[in-house]
């Protein structure tokens, strides 16, 4: 199963680049011209891997639990507050680290929970996860609000093994309410083909 758009990993984001030259050796003024916009390169090791892909370099030694959490945070980081910035995580579990030291823990001791043992996975913020990450359903009015339990879905997440590192971005209350797209709890996910426009406010998994 492959991942979408985020982790959105084939994300193009334009930058700008000055180019300065002399016009002449006995000029002192130095003209600057504005590049256009290059795509950005991407090397992300992880792009369109897929779970069974996933599980085949943790059995490999080439990834545990935890490195693979820190790889996919930093991409966060990376893609969607920086650089791009195209904001498609609401938020981060805090505690994904801490999972991950357990799974790692637990397969050395030659327990295996399931098929999606120490992957991390990124779900919508109107499911319902007993943690420490809010589920808002992307609307300011549950802004703070705490799951007394996980849904079930977040619940056979966990059961098979998998990490919850983050909440997705997605229009306020799944846009329920209109045929009109609105902005989530923290405005619109920008499209992935477009990172400076707002075409899109649901953020794939």
């Amino acid at each position: 199963m492959k991942r979408r758009d985020f982790l959105a990993t084939t994300t193009l984001a334009g930058v700008v680049s000055v180019l300065s030259e002399s016009c002449n050796t006995a000029q002192t003024n130095t003209n600057t011209t504005a590049a256009t916009p290059a795509p950005f390169t991407d090397h992300f090791e992880l792009n369109e891997v897929s779970i069974s892909e996933l599980q085949q370099k943790i059995k490999g030694n080439q990834y545990n639990a935890q490195e693979l959490v820190k790889t996919y945070l930093e991409r966060i980081d990376q893609i969607d507050k920086k650089g791009p910035a195209i904001n498609s995580i609401i938020e981060v579990n805090p505690d994904a680290m801490d999972i991950a030291r357990k799974l790692d823990e637990e397969l050395k001791a030659g327990k295996s929970r399931g098929p999606l043992h120490g992957v991390p996975v990124v779900i919508k913020d109107n499911i319902d996860t007993a943690d420490k990450m809010k589920t808002s359903a992307g609307s300011l009015a549950l802004a703070n609000s705490i799951a007394p339990k996980d849904s079930f879905v977040a619940q056979k997440l966990r059961e098979a093994g998998a990490i919850i590192i983050a909440k997705t971005n997605l229009s306020e209350w799944a846009n329920f309410r209109s045929t009109k797209s609105i902005s989530g709890r923290f405005d619109f996910a920008l499209s992935v083909a477009k990172a400076t426009s707002r075409a899109s406010i649901s953020s794939g998994v």
